[in-house]
Protein backbone atom coordinates (compact mmCIF):
# COMPACT_ATOMS: atom_id res chain seq x y z
CA UNK A 1 0.00 0.00 0.00
CA UNK A 2 1.64 3.17 -0.92
CA UNK A 3 1.45 6.40 1.23
CA UNK A 4 -1.67 7.65 -0.51
CA UNK A 5 -3.54 4.42 -0.34
CA UNK A 6 -2.83 5.00 3.74
CA UNK A 7 -4.01 8.53 4.21
CA UNK A 8 -7.18 7.62 1.69
CA UNK A 9 -7.86 5.10 4.63
CA UNK A 10 -7.10 7.08 7.33
CA UNK A 11 -9.67 9.57 5.60
CA UNK A 12 -12.36 7.14 5.79
CA UNK A 13 -11.81 5.73 8.73
CA UNK A 14 -11.83 9.26 10.98
CA UNK A 15 -14.80 10.15 8.85
CA UNK A 16 -16.70 6.65 9.87
CA UNK A 17 -15.37 7.71 13.59
CA UNK A 18 -16.68 11.18 13.29
CA UNK A 19 -20.28 10.27 12.05
CA UNK A 20 -20.46 7.69 14.61
CA UNK A 21 -19.67 10.40 17.63
CA UNK A 22 -22.16 12.81 16.37
CA UNK A 23 -24.60 9.78 15.66
CA UNK A 24 -24.38 8.76 19.91
CA UNK A 25 -24.41 12.33 20.54
CA UNK A 26 -27.69 13.19 18.99
CA UNK A 27 -29.31 9.67 21.05
CA UNK A 28 -28.00 11.25 24.35
CA UNK A 29 -29.25 14.47 23.85
CA UNK A 30 -32.75 13.48 22.46
CA UNK A 31 -33.07 10.96 25.07
CA UNK A 32 -35.63 10.90 28.39
CA UNK A 33 -34.09 12.03 31.44
CA UNK A 34 -31.08 14.17 29.20
CA UNK A 35 -29.87 17.33 31.09
CA UNK A 36 -31.99 20.38 31.19
CA UNK A 37 -31.36 23.89 32.52
CA UNK A 38 -33.11 24.91 36.40
CA UNK A 39 -35.23 27.35 35.17
CA UNK A 40 -38.04 24.92 34.89
CA UNK A 41 -38.49 24.66 31.31
CA UNK A 42 -37.48 21.78 28.99
CA UNK A 43 -34.41 23.44 26.82
CA UNK A 44 -35.28 22.49 22.99
CA UNK A 45 -34.70 23.86 19.28
CA UNK A 46 -37.40 25.71 17.54
CA UNK A 47 -38.31 23.29 14.85
CA UNK A 48 -37.31 24.13 11.10
CA UNK A 49 -41.02 25.04 10.23
CA UNK A 50 -43.66 26.86 12.64
CA UNK A 51 -44.87 23.72 14.55
CA UNK A 52 -46.63 23.14 17.38
CA UNK A 53 -45.35 20.34 20.16
CA UNK A 54 -47.45 18.13 21.65
CA UNK A 55 -47.55 15.88 25.00
CA UNK A 56 -50.56 12.92 25.28
CA UNK A 57 -51.80 11.00 27.52
CA UNK A 58 -54.87 8.50 27.33
CA UNK A 59 -57.20 7.05 29.91
CA UNK A 60 -56.10 3.56 28.72
CA UNK A 61 -52.61 4.32 30.34
CA UNK A 62 -51.21 3.63 26.45
CA UNK A 63 -49.87 6.63 26.25
CA UNK A 64 -48.57 9.14 29.73
CA UNK A 65 -47.39 12.55 29.40
CA UNK A 66 -45.69 10.83 25.97
CA UNK A 67 -44.25 13.43 22.99
CA UNK A 68 -45.80 13.19 20.28
CA UNK A 69 -44.79 14.58 16.23
CA UNK A 70 -44.57 17.78 15.96
CA UNK A 71 -48.03 19.52 14.62
CA UNK A 72 -47.61 22.29 11.19
CA UNK A 73 -49.00 25.59 11.70
CA UNK A 74 -51.10 26.74 9.22
CA UNK A 75 -51.15 30.64 8.98
CA UNK A 76 -54.77 30.61 6.80
CA UNK A 77 -57.67 28.38 7.01
CA UNK A 78 -60.99 28.38 4.95
CA UNK A 79 -62.98 27.83 8.18
CA UNK A 80 -64.06 28.77 11.93
CA UNK A 81 -61.89 27.29 14.35
CA UNK A 82 -63.50 25.16 16.99
CA UNK A 83 -61.28 26.97 19.71
CA UNK A 84 -59.92 30.74 19.52
CA UNK A 85 -57.38 31.86 21.78
CA UNK A 86 -56.63 35.30 22.58
CA UNK A 87 -53.88 36.23 24.12
CA UNK A 88 -54.43 40.16 24.47
CA UNK A 89 -57.64 39.19 26.84
CA UNK A 90 -55.64 37.63 30.59
CA UNK A 91 -57.03 36.77 33.76
CA UNK A 92 -55.08 35.57 37.04
CA UNK A 93 -51.60 34.79 37.21
CA UNK A 94 -50.49 31.40 38.23
CA UNK A 95 -48.63 30.43 41.43
CA UNK A 96 -48.18 26.69 40.64
CA UNK A 97 -49.24 23.60 40.99
CA UNK A 98 -48.17 20.66 44.02
CA UNK A 99 -49.04 18.35 46.75
CA UNK A 100 -49.39 17.99 50.32
CA UNK A 101 -46.66 16.37 52.43
CA UNK A 102 -48.60 15.29 55.12
CA UNK A 103 -46.92 12.97 57.83
CA UNK A 104 -47.65 9.82 55.99
CA UNK A 105 -45.68 11.10 52.62
CA UNK A 106 -43.16 12.93 55.07
CA UNK A 107 -42.40 9.15 56.84
CA UNK A 108 -42.46 7.18 54.18
CA UNK A 109 -40.05 9.63 51.96
CA UNK A 110 -37.75 9.61 55.24
CA UNK A 111 -38.15 6.03 56.25
CA UNK A 112 -38.89 3.93 53.38
CA UNK A 113 -36.40 5.45 50.96
CA UNK A 114 -32.70 4.86 50.89
CA UNK A 115 -30.85 8.46 50.60
CA UNK A 116 -30.71 7.69 47.14
CA UNK A 117 -34.28 7.09 46.20
CA UNK A 118 -35.06 9.91 48.20
CA UNK A 119 -33.14 12.12 46.24
CA UNK A 120 -34.43 10.74 42.96
CA UNK A 121 -37.75 10.77 43.82
CA UNK A 122 -37.72 14.36 45.67
CA UNK A 123 -36.20 15.54 42.15
CA UNK A 124 -38.75 14.13 39.74
CA UNK A 125 -41.45 15.98 41.70
CA UNK A 126 -39.99 19.10 42.59
CA UNK A 127 -37.29 19.15 39.81
CA UNK A 128 -37.34 20.78 36.68
CA UNK A 129 -38.37 19.24 33.12
CA UNK A 130 -38.39 16.15 32.89
CA UNK A 131 -39.32 16.20 36.93
CA UNK A 132 -42.37 17.40 37.47
CA UNK A 133 -41.72 20.76 38.41
CA UNK A 134 -44.14 21.00 41.45
CA UNK A 135 -43.61 24.53 43.30
CA UNK A 136 -46.49 24.19 46.19
CA UNK A 137 -47.48 22.05 48.35
CA UNK A 138 -49.45 21.84 51.83
CA UNK A 139 -48.89 21.13 55.43
CA UNK A 140 -50.94 20.08 58.54
CA UNK A 141 -50.40 21.68 61.91
CA UNK A 142 -50.84 19.19 63.94
CA UNK A 143 -51.87 16.10 63.16
CA UNK A 144 -54.54 15.10 60.00
CA UNK A 145 -56.06 11.70 59.39
CA UNK A 146 -52.50 10.87 57.91
CA UNK A 147 -50.15 10.75 60.32
CA UNK A 148 -48.86 8.16 62.65
CA UNK A 149 -50.42 9.37 65.51
CA UNK A 150 -53.01 12.24 66.96
CA UNK A 151 -51.16 15.53 68.60
CA UNK A 152 -50.96 19.18 68.03
CA UNK A 153 -48.01 21.29 68.74
CA UNK A 154 -49.07 22.26 72.27
CA UNK A 155 -50.33 19.05 74.02
CA UNK A 156 -51.06 18.76 78.00
CA UNK A 157 -52.35 16.32 80.26
CA UNK A 158 -55.73 16.50 80.89
CA UNK A 159 -56.91 19.39 83.47
CA UNK A 160 -54.07 21.73 82.12
CA UNK A 161 -54.16 24.36 80.26
CA UNK A 162 -50.79 26.40 79.06
CA UNK A 163 -52.62 30.46 77.77
CA UNK A 164 -49.30 31.50 76.98
CA UNK A 165 -47.78 28.60 74.99
CA UNK A 166 -44.85 28.12 76.72
CA UNK A 167 -45.05 24.33 76.22
CA UNK A 168 -45.52 25.24 72.65
CA UNK A 169 -42.72 22.72 70.28
CA UNK A 170 -42.87 21.12 66.61
CA UNK A 171 -40.95 18.19 68.12
CA UNK A 172 -43.22 16.06 66.29
CA UNK A 173 -42.22 16.99 62.86
CA UNK A 174 -38.63 16.86 63.60
CA UNK A 175 -38.15 13.40 61.80
CA UNK A 176 -40.24 13.51 59.12
CA UNK A 177 -41.98 16.72 57.60
CA UNK A 178 -39.34 19.70 58.78
CA UNK A 179 -36.38 17.75 56.84
CA UNK A 180 -38.35 16.48 53.96
CA UNK A 181 -39.42 20.17 53.54
CA UNK A 182 -35.97 21.25 53.26
CA UNK A 183 -35.11 18.50 51.19
CA UNK A 184 -37.54 19.63 48.74
CA UNK A 185 -36.65 23.04 49.02
CA UNK A 186 -32.91 22.20 47.77
CA UNK A 187 -34.38 21.08 44.83
CA UNK A 188 -37.16 24.16 44.64
CA UNK A 189 -36.09 26.88 46.83
CA UNK A 190 -39.20 28.67 45.19
CA UNK A 191 -41.38 26.28 46.72
CA UNK A 192 -44.69 27.92 48.37
CA UNK A 193 -45.98 26.30 51.45
CA UNK A 194 -49.99 26.57 52.60
CA UNK A 195 -50.08 25.37 56.27
CA UNK A 196 -53.83 24.17 57.93
CA UNK A 197 -54.74 23.00 60.96
CA UNK A 198 -56.87 19.79 61.86
CA UNK A 199 -57.69 20.65 65.56
CA UNK A 200 -56.42 22.88 68.11
CA UNK A 201 -54.56 21.65 71.19
CA UNK A 202 -57.36 19.65 73.07
CA UNK A 203 -57.61 21.92 76.37
CA UNK A 204 -58.58 24.81 74.03
CA UNK A 205 -61.66 22.92 72.97
CA UNK A 206 -65.60 22.25 74.21
CA UNK A 207 -64.86 18.44 73.55
CA UNK A 208 -61.63 18.60 75.54
CA UNK A 209 -60.25 16.13 72.83
CA UNK A 210 -58.63 16.36 69.26
CA UNK A 211 -61.24 14.82 68.07
CA UNK A 212 -64.79 16.92 67.60
CA UNK A 213 -65.81 20.03 69.45
CA UNK A 214 -65.10 23.80 69.03
CA UNK A 215 -63.21 26.49 69.86
CA UNK A 216 -63.61 28.15 73.59
CA UNK A 217 -64.63 31.36 73.09
CA UNK A 218 -61.81 32.40 76.02
CA UNK A 219 -59.44 30.92 73.65
CA UNK A 220 -59.54 32.69 70.71
CA UNK A 221 -56.64 35.05 71.29
CA UNK A 222 -54.69 31.88 72.43
CA UNK A 223 -55.65 29.78 68.88
CA UNK A 224 -54.82 32.77 67.09
CA UNK A 225 -50.99 33.49 68.33
CA UNK A 226 -50.79 29.12 68.50
CA UNK A 227 -51.12 29.50 64.28
CA UNK A 228 -48.44 32.84 64.79
CA UNK A 229 -46.31 30.76 66.77
CA UNK A 230 -46.11 27.96 63.98
CA UNK A 231 -45.34 30.71 61.29
CA UNK A 232 -42.73 31.83 63.22
CA UNK A 233 -40.87 28.69 64.67
CA UNK A 234 -40.96 27.17 61.42
CA UNK A 235 -39.73 30.62 59.46
CA UNK A 236 -36.54 29.84 62.15
CA UNK A 237 -36.02 26.22 60.75
CA UNK A 238 -35.90 28.39 57.18
CA UNK A 239 -39.34 27.36 56.05
CA UNK A 240 -41.43 30.76 55.20
CA UNK A 241 -45.31 29.76 55.09
CA UNK A 242 -46.69 31.43 51.99
CA UNK A 243 -50.46 30.93 53.19
CA UNK A 244 -52.15 30.08 56.11
CA UNK A 245 -56.01 28.47 56.99
CA UNK A 246 -57.71 29.13 59.87
CA UNK A 247 -58.71 25.88 60.42
CA UNK A 248 -58.67 22.40 57.75
CA UNK A 249 -62.92 21.63 56.61
CA UNK A 250 -64.22 24.08 59.31
CA UNK A 251 -67.59 23.14 58.39
CA UNK A 252 -67.20 18.85 58.87
CA UNK A 253 -66.60 16.70 62.24
CA UNK A 254 -64.68 13.81 61.62
CA UNK A 255 -65.17 11.25 64.24
CA UNK A 256 -62.38 9.33 64.07
CA UNK A 257 -59.33 11.60 63.94
CA UNK A 258 -58.78 15.19 64.63
CA UNK A 259 -60.94 18.18 63.55
CA UNK A 260 -62.81 21.13 64.84
CA UNK A 261 -65.90 22.78 63.58
CA UNK A 262 -65.22 26.70 63.65
CA UNK A 263 -68.41 29.01 62.47
CA UNK A 264 -68.33 31.60 59.83
CA UNK A 265 -68.55 34.02 62.47
CA UNK A 266 -65.97 32.49 64.70
CA UNK A 267 -63.30 32.61 61.98
CA UNK A 268 -64.05 36.11 60.81
CA UNK A 269 -63.91 37.42 64.51
CA UNK A 270 -60.49 35.73 65.13
CA UNK A 271 -59.07 36.88 61.84
CA UNK A 272 -60.85 40.65 62.08
CA UNK A 273 -58.90 40.87 65.94
CA UNK A 274 -56.06 38.45 66.33
CA UNK A 275 -54.58 36.74 63.30
CA UNK A 276 -55.17 39.47 60.67
CA UNK A 277 -53.39 42.12 62.71
CA UNK A 278 -50.55 39.73 64.03
CA UNK A 279 -49.71 38.30 60.74
CA UNK A 280 -49.27 42.03 59.52
CA UNK A 281 -46.73 42.96 61.63
CA UNK A 282 -44.78 40.00 60.20
CA UNK A 283 -42.10 40.03 56.99
CA UNK A 284 -42.20 38.64 54.47
CA UNK A 285 -46.04 37.83 54.39
CA UNK A 286 -47.78 35.14 55.21
CA UNK A 287 -51.07 35.08 53.44
CA UNK A 288 -54.54 34.28 55.41
CA UNK A 289 -56.95 32.29 53.12
CA UNK A 290 -60.69 31.74 54.12
CA UNK A 291 -62.59 28.56 54.36
CA UNK A 292 -60.17 25.80 53.10
CA UNK A 293 -63.10 23.33 52.46
CA UNK A 294 -65.74 21.88 49.40
CA UNK A 295 -67.17 23.95 46.34
CA UNK A 296 -70.83 23.43 47.92
CA UNK A 297 -70.91 26.19 50.56
CA UNK A 298 -69.81 29.46 49.25
CA UNK A 299 -71.93 31.24 50.95
CA UNK A 300 -69.23 30.65 54.22
CA UNK A 301 -66.45 32.36 53.08
CA UNK A 302 -68.80 35.10 51.28
CA UNK A 303 -70.06 35.98 54.72
CA UNK A 304 -66.93 36.17 56.11
CA UNK A 305 -65.48 38.20 53.40
CA UNK A 306 -68.49 40.55 54.39
CA UNK A 307 -67.18 41.49 57.28
CA UNK A 308 -64.98 44.30 56.30
CA UNK A 309 -63.02 43.89 59.48
CA UNK A 310 -61.81 40.52 58.68
CA UNK A 311 -61.92 41.12 54.81
CA UNK A 312 -59.11 43.26 54.96
CA UNK A 313 -56.45 40.93 56.20
CA UNK A 314 -57.56 38.04 53.56
CA UNK A 315 -55.99 37.25 50.73
CA UNK A 316 -58.30 34.89 49.26
CA UNK A 317 -60.18 31.39 49.62
CA UNK A 318 -59.08 27.96 49.76
CA UNK A 319 -61.41 25.19 48.49
CA UNK A 320 -61.70 21.09 48.22
CA UNK A 321 -63.07 19.19 45.57
CA UNK A 322 -65.66 16.53 47.67
CA UNK A 323 -68.83 18.52 47.22
CA UNK A 324 -69.41 20.75 44.42
CA UNK A 325 -68.33 22.05 41.42
CA UNK A 326 -65.35 24.71 40.52
CA UNK A 327 -68.12 27.31 39.57
CA UNK A 328 -68.35 28.37 43.28
CA UNK A 329 -64.97 29.74 42.91
CA UNK A 330 -66.25 32.20 40.00
CA UNK A 331 -69.52 33.07 42.69
CA UNK A 332 -67.03 34.49 45.05
CA UNK A 333 -64.71 35.79 42.90
CA UNK A 334 -67.70 37.43 41.14
CA UNK A 335 -68.43 39.17 44.81
CA UNK A 336 -64.70 39.78 45.50
CA UNK A 337 -63.20 39.97 42.56
CA UNK A 338 -59.74 41.25 44.47
CA UNK A 339 -59.74 38.10 46.61
CA UNK A 340 -57.80 35.11 45.28
CA UNK A 341 -58.39 31.61 45.10
CA UNK A 342 -56.56 28.14 45.59
CA UNK A 343 -57.87 24.64 45.80
CA UNK A 344 -55.88 23.17 48.17
CA UNK A 345 -57.31 19.42 48.76
CA UNK A 346 -58.22 17.34 46.35
CA UNK A 347 -57.73 13.18 46.55
CA UNK A 348 -57.79 10.18 44.49
CA UNK A 349 -58.39 7.18 45.50
CA UNK A 350 -59.63 3.34 44.70
CA UNK A 351 -63.97 3.99 44.93
CA UNK A 352 -66.37 3.30 42.50
CA UNK A 353 -66.23 6.11 40.69
CA UNK A 354 -62.25 5.82 39.84
CA UNK A 355 -62.99 2.29 38.69
CA UNK A 356 -61.83 3.45 35.31
CA UNK A 357 -59.26 5.16 36.30
CA UNK A 358 -59.11 9.20 37.59
CA UNK A 359 -56.74 10.94 34.76
CA UNK A 360 -59.96 12.48 32.45
CA UNK A 361 -61.30 13.47 36.12
CA UNK A 362 -58.83 15.42 37.86
CA UNK A 363 -57.55 17.07 34.04
CA UNK A 364 -60.86 18.18 32.89
CA UNK A 365 -63.03 18.40 36.46
CA UNK A 366 -60.38 19.60 39.20
CA UNK A 367 -57.70 21.17 37.13
CA UNK A 368 -59.47 22.68 34.15
CA UNK A 369 -62.38 23.54 35.61
CA UNK A 370 -60.94 25.09 38.85
CA UNK A 371 -57.98 27.09 36.79
CA UNK A 372 -61.21 28.27 34.28
CA UNK A 373 -62.75 29.46 37.84
CA UNK A 374 -59.89 31.39 38.68
CA UNK A 375 -57.51 29.20 40.84
CA UNK A 376 -54.23 30.49 41.10
CA UNK A 377 -52.77 27.14 42.16
CA UNK A 378 -53.89 23.88 42.08
CA UNK A 379 -52.42 21.26 45.26
CA UNK A 380 -53.39 17.67 45.47
CA UNK A 381 -54.12 15.91 48.93
CA UNK A 382 -51.41 13.38 50.10
CA UNK A 383 -48.30 13.66 47.86
CA UNK A 384 -47.15 9.90 48.63
CA UNK A 385 -49.22 7.00 50.15
CA UNK A 386 -47.62 3.37 50.06
CA UNK A 387 -49.57 0.15 49.10
CA UNK A 388 -51.87 0.02 51.60
CA UNK A 389 -53.32 3.71 51.59
CA UNK A 390 -51.51 4.81 54.15
CA UNK A 391 -50.26 5.00 57.25
CA UNK A 392 -53.38 7.05 58.14
CA UNK A 393 -55.35 6.93 61.43
CA UNK A 394 -59.14 7.10 60.84
CA UNK A 395 -60.75 9.02 58.13
CA UNK A 396 -60.11 7.77 54.60
CA UNK A 397 -58.85 4.43 53.79
CA UNK A 398 -58.61 4.23 50.32
CA UNK A 399 -57.22 7.47 49.15
CA UNK A 400 -54.03 7.36 46.63
CA UNK A 401 -50.97 9.61 47.07
CA UNK A 402 -49.89 11.05 43.75
CA UNK A 403 -47.25 8.34 44.05
CA UNK A 404 -46.84 5.31 45.45
CA UNK A 405 -44.62 4.19 47.74
CA UNK A 406 -44.06 0.48 48.31
CA UNK A 407 -43.05 0.15 51.95
CA UNK A 408 -41.47 -3.01 51.51
CA UNK A 409 -38.75 -2.00 48.58
CA UNK A 410 -39.22 1.75 48.18
CA UNK A 411 -40.41 1.27 44.51
CA UNK A 412 -42.18 4.28 43.37
CA UNK A 413 -45.33 4.07 40.95
CA UNK A 414 -47.13 6.95 39.73
CA UNK A 415 -51.14 7.16 39.81
CA UNK A 416 -53.12 8.91 37.33
CA UNK A 417 -53.24 12.00 39.16
CA UNK A 418 -49.52 12.23 38.99
CA UNK A 419 -49.96 12.59 35.32
CA UNK A 420 -52.67 14.95 35.03
CA UNK A 421 -51.02 17.47 37.13
CA UNK A 422 -48.19 16.83 35.02
CA UNK A 423 -49.56 18.13 31.72
CA UNK A 424 -50.34 21.74 33.51
CA UNK A 425 -47.03 21.77 36.08
CA UNK A 426 -44.20 21.15 33.53
CA UNK A 427 -44.88 23.49 31.15
CA UNK A 428 -47.31 26.10 33.11
CA UNK A 429 -44.65 27.92 35.39
CA UNK A 430 -45.21 30.56 38.31
CA UNK A 431 -45.94 34.08 36.33
CA UNK A 432 -48.34 32.45 33.83
CA UNK A 433 -51.16 34.31 32.77
CA UNK A 434 -54.24 32.16 31.60
CA UNK A 435 -55.76 33.80 28.39
CA UNK A 436 -58.94 33.60 26.82
CA UNK A 437 -60.44 30.45 25.04
CA UNK A 438 -63.53 29.62 23.86
CA UNK A 439 -65.08 26.08 24.38
CA UNK A 440 -66.35 23.78 22.02
CA UNK A 441 -69.72 21.84 21.40
CA UNK A 442 -67.35 18.59 20.86
CA UNK A 443 -66.95 17.16 24.54
CA UNK A 444 -63.60 18.67 24.34
CA UNK A 445 -62.78 20.96 27.62
CA UNK A 446 -59.40 23.26 27.49
CA UNK A 447 -57.64 25.84 28.59
CA UNK A 448 -55.03 27.90 27.83
CA UNK A 449 -51.94 30.15 29.32
CA UNK A 450 -49.23 32.39 28.08
CA UNK A 451 -45.48 31.77 29.94
CA UNK A 452 -44.25 35.00 30.79
CA UNK A 453 -40.59 34.07 30.42
CA UNK A 454 -40.96 33.67 26.63
CA UNK A 455 -43.97 34.17 25.33
CA UNK A 456 -45.41 30.79 24.70
CA UNK A 457 -48.44 30.01 24.73
CA UNK A 458 -49.81 26.23 26.45
CA UNK A 459 -53.26 24.57 26.32
CA UNK A 460 -54.48 21.55 27.71
CA UNK A 461 -57.34 20.24 26.20
CA UNK A 462 -59.10 17.07 27.33
CA UNK A 463 -61.39 14.65 25.31
CA UNK A 464 -63.76 12.70 27.51
CA UNK A 465 -65.81 11.08 24.11
CA UNK A 466 -65.20 7.92 23.70
CA UNK A 467 -63.85 8.52 19.93
CA UNK A 468 -61.27 10.76 18.67
CA UNK A 469 -62.55 14.19 17.60
CA UNK A 470 -60.79 16.58 15.16
CA UNK A 471 -60.34 20.52 16.76
CA UNK A 472 -58.80 23.07 14.68
CA UNK A 473 -56.96 25.85 16.77
CA UNK A 474 -56.43 29.50 15.95
CA UNK A 475 -54.60 32.33 17.99
CA UNK A 476 -54.04 34.86 15.99
CA UNK A 477 -52.42 33.68 12.82
CA UNK A 478 -51.71 30.08 14.11
CA UNK A 479 -53.80 27.69 12.96
CA UNK A 480 -53.25 24.16 13.28
CA UNK A 481 -55.27 20.92 13.37
CA UNK A 482 -55.48 17.49 15.22
CA UNK A 483 -57.39 14.74 16.12
CA UNK A 484 -57.24 13.89 19.44
CA UNK A 485 -57.97 10.35 20.70
CA UNK A 486 -60.80 9.38 22.58
CA UNK A 487 -60.93 9.95 26.39
CA UNK A 488 -57.36 11.82 26.38
CA UNK A 489 -55.61 14.68 27.80
CA UNK A 490 -53.18 16.89 25.51
CA UNK A 491 -50.86 19.49 26.35
CA UNK A 492 -49.96 22.03 23.08
CA UNK A 493 -47.13 24.46 23.65
CA UNK A 494 -46.04 26.38 20.39
CA UNK A 495 -44.46 30.19 20.04
CA UNK A 496 -46.45 32.44 18.63
CA UNK A 497 -44.30 34.38 17.16
CA UNK A 498 -42.20 31.43 15.44
CA UNK A 499 -42.28 33.18 12.06
CA UNK A 500 -39.62 35.77 13.54
CA UNK A 501 -35.66 33.94 14.46
CA UNK A 502 -35.20 30.13 14.77
CA UNK A 503 -32.97 30.25 18.40
CA UNK A 504 -33.14 27.97 21.40
CA UNK A 505 -36.64 27.74 22.89
CA UNK A 506 -37.84 27.44 26.62
CA UNK A 507 -40.89 25.84 27.38
CA UNK A 508 -42.72 28.43 29.72
CA UNK A 509 -45.57 28.80 31.78
CA UNK A 510 -49.06 28.84 30.15
CA UNK A 511 -51.64 31.74 30.70
CA UNK A 512 -54.24 31.60 32.72
CA UNK A 513 -57.86 30.94 31.08
CA UNK A 514 -60.93 32.63 30.95
CA UNK A 515 -63.62 30.98 33.95
CA UNK A 516 -66.51 28.88 32.07
CA UNK A 517 -69.19 26.83 33.39
CA UNK A 518 -69.00 24.81 36.28
CA UNK A 519 -67.42 21.49 35.09
CA UNK A 520 -69.92 18.55 36.99
CA UNK A 521 -68.81 17.46 40.33
CA UNK A 522 -67.34 14.75 41.73
CA UNK A 523 -69.53 11.15 42.00
CA UNK A 524 -70.54 10.34 46.00
CA UNK A 525 -67.64 8.35 47.22
CA UNK A 526 -65.94 6.58 50.11
CA UNK A 527 -64.48 9.46 50.83
CA UNK A 528 -67.39 11.68 51.03
CA UNK A 529 -68.34 9.43 54.15
CA UNK A 530 -64.96 11.68 56.19
CA UNK A 531 -65.15 14.52 54.13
Amino acid sequence: MDERDRVSGWVVVSSLVLLALFTLAAAYWSRPGAPVARSGATWMPLPAKPAVRLWLSTADRRLRLTPQPDIEINAQAAVPADVVIDIHKTYQSIVGFGAALTDASAWLIQHKLDERQRSALLHELFGPPPGLDLNMTRLTIGASDFSLQQYTLDDLPPGEVDPTLQYFNVTPNLRGVIPTVHEAMSVNPQLRIIASPWSAPAWMKTSANLIGGELLEPYESTYADYLVKYVDTYRRYGIPIFALTLQNEPGFIPVTYPGMELPASTRARIIAQYLGPALARRKPKTRILEWDHNWDDPQQPLSVLADPDAARYIDGVAWHCYRGSPGAQSQVHRAFPKKDAYITECSGGDWASSKNGELLWFARDLLVGGLRNWARGVVYWNLALDEQYGPHLGGCGTCKGLVMIDSRTGAVSRNDEYYAFAHFSRFVLPGAVRVRSTATDKGIDNVAFQNATDGSVVLVMVNSNTTARRISVMQDETRFHYTLPAQSVATFVWNPDQSGSRGEATLSPPVESTPTASAPSKATDARKATH
